[in-house]
């Protein structure tokens, strides 16, 4: 009786159907994804017009009325609290500019400093002559501290990059 109707399942859900997503983060990162006072939650609802919820047990449920919204706001969770790897390249924004270096948000949530003698591989003067807030830059992570604090080097990058020309 079925098979008149639909011979087989579609291969795809409609466009139309709300969509849900699970994911597990560690629970010690559940703070990273609320952020403070909600606005990280609340910003990737609204950006991407789904609901999130977030158990104790660092399960996350992401639901929307658009596919690719749950998918883009689960791909920025997954961004969130993602471990800050010693080696890793990232092309991140500038967030702040202090006398002694410029610090770059890597991921949403994670900033790191790039000393001043980590920008360039030449002496500079002043970090504004290399960046202002709101550039992007692409850093190596060259070490995690033991608090957490993680610690940058754009020079690493343009020795690397020169290496392979």
């Amino acid at each position: 009786e079925m098979a008149k109707v639909i011979a087989a399942p579609r291969p795809e859900i409609s466009q139309f159907a709300p969509r849900m997503v699970t994911i597990k983060v560690d629970p010690e990162k559940i703070g990273k994804v609320i952020g403070p006072g909600g606005k990280t939650v609340n910003g990737l609802s609204a950006r991407y017009q789904v609901t999130i919820d977030i158990e104790d047990d660092g399960t996350i449920f992401i639901a929307g009325l658009v596919a690719e919204g749950v998918e883009k706001a689960r791909e920025e969770i997954e961004l969130i609290t993602r471990e800050v790897a010693v080696g890793q390249i990232y092309t991140g924004k500038v967030v702040g500019v202090k006398d002694f270096g410029a610090f770059v948000e890597l991921v949403p949530g994670t900033d790191g400093l790039c000393h001043v003698s980590e920008l360039d591989e030449k002496y500079v003067k002043t970090v504004s002559d290399i960046c202002s807030i709101g550039d992007t830059l692409k850093v190596k992570v060259i070490a995690v501290d033991d608090q957490g604090r993680v610690k940058l080097s754009r020079k690493a990058v343009l020795r690397e990059e020169q290496n392979e020309s």
